[in-house]
């Protein structure tokens, strides 16, 4: 099986972040991965978006035009990837940075008010977590505690202790996502 995922947004929004993560989650679960960043014109508050391959084979390249599975996070990353979804696709966004509504009707439409919900747990730094959480509720490509261990990869030694707080919000990013 093999799963095309775009994640687009913002700098600063965890858009490479969130990439990273799930690129570590697939390899500790043995599958092919690959994982290609691409910045805007500047990371923080640029245009920021990761394409990740995970795959039960060789994966024959990096480069993709249609996405399996799409997780927008502000309004400009959904007018470019909106049509890219593949049909019988997934789409994932922030209700809080989307403010016109899905048009296609061929994709499965989910939405994770991300924002609102970090705002409520007063740790903003836990938006992207939430919205990874939403992706693992309904298509649970990697296990929870191999998230956990990407996550501990992913951070710099000195931020470990965010790891709680992380599993948290993932947790609560399983529960708060809505079918649209």
């Amino acid at each position: 099986m093999k799963q095309e995922i775009i994640i687009a947004g913002f700098g600063g929004q965890g858009v490479l972040s969130m990439g990273k993560i799930l690129a570590y989650s697939g390899l500790m679960e043995g599958k092919e991965v690959s994982w290609m960043p691409s910045y805007g014109p500047e990371q923080r508050g640029g245009t920021a978006n990761v394409t990740v391959i995970l795959s039960d084979d060789r994966i024959s390249s990096p480069v993709l035009n249609e996405y399996d599975i799409a997780i927008i996070l502000n309004q400009p990353s959904m007018d470019k990837f909106e049509s890219k979804v593949k049909p019988g696709g997934i789409l994932i966004y922030d209700g809080y940075g989307i403010h016109t509504s899905v048009k296609r009707t061929d994709i499965s439409v989910y939405r994770v008010d991300a924002m609102d919900v970090a705002t409520e747990m007063k740790n903003e730094k836990a938006f992207n977590m939430l919205i990874l959480g939403g992706l693992l509720k309904i298509v649970p490509m990697v296990k929870l505690e191999n998230v956990l261990l990407g996550l501990k990869k992913s951070l710099p030694e000195r931020h470990h202790k965010l790891i709680p707080m992380n599993e948290t919000a993932i947790k609560k990013g399983m529960e708060i996502i809505k079918k649209i």
